[in-house]
């Protein structure tokens, strides 16, 4: 009896780490929908080259994530006016980099990092930005 007690408050409290752990995440048009609703700021973390391909998200911050965080925490940090509790959401190309960034700003203190993870081109989180028909800016000076 006591063991079975000991079992289900542990699993409880395995289940509400893991909560307050989620890695959330958002789909492109949500992504897209919070931006234009001025409840997320959207940051795309692909490389210039990248952004001069296919454009960008209309109103997102652009910052290379392979500067390194020497780079991308003074920007975010720039972007959200040194809230790290500001909601943020960040693109790639197919996901893999929000989701190494979206877990290193986690552990670093922000609180609200959403990951679009189908990504500008798509992936198996869903068909991405471009496939979707969502707009883009262009971004030749980039």
């Amino acid at each position: 009896m006591v063991l079975n007690k000991f079992i289900l408050a542990l699993s409880i409290t395995f289940c509400l780490v893991a909560a307050a752990h989620a890695e959330p995440d958002l789909s492109a048009p949500q992504a897209l929908a919070a931006a234009q609703a001025g409840k997320l700021v959207l940051i795309d973390i692909r490389t210039p080259a990248e952004w001069r391909e296919t454009g960008v998200a209309p109103g997102a911050g652009r910052v290379d994530f392979y500067r390194g965080p020497g780079v991308l925490v003074p920007y975010l940090l720039q972007q959200v006016k040194g809230d790290r509790n500001a909601p943020i959401a960040l693109i790639c190309r197919t996901g893999n980099r929000t989701t190494h960034a979206q877990k290193f700003l986690q552990g670093i203190g922000f609180t609200q990092v959403y990951n679009v993870k189908e990504g500008m081109k798509g992936s198996a989180a869903g068909p991405g930005w471009l496939k979707r028909g969502l707009p883009v800016a262009p971004c030749a000076a980039c």
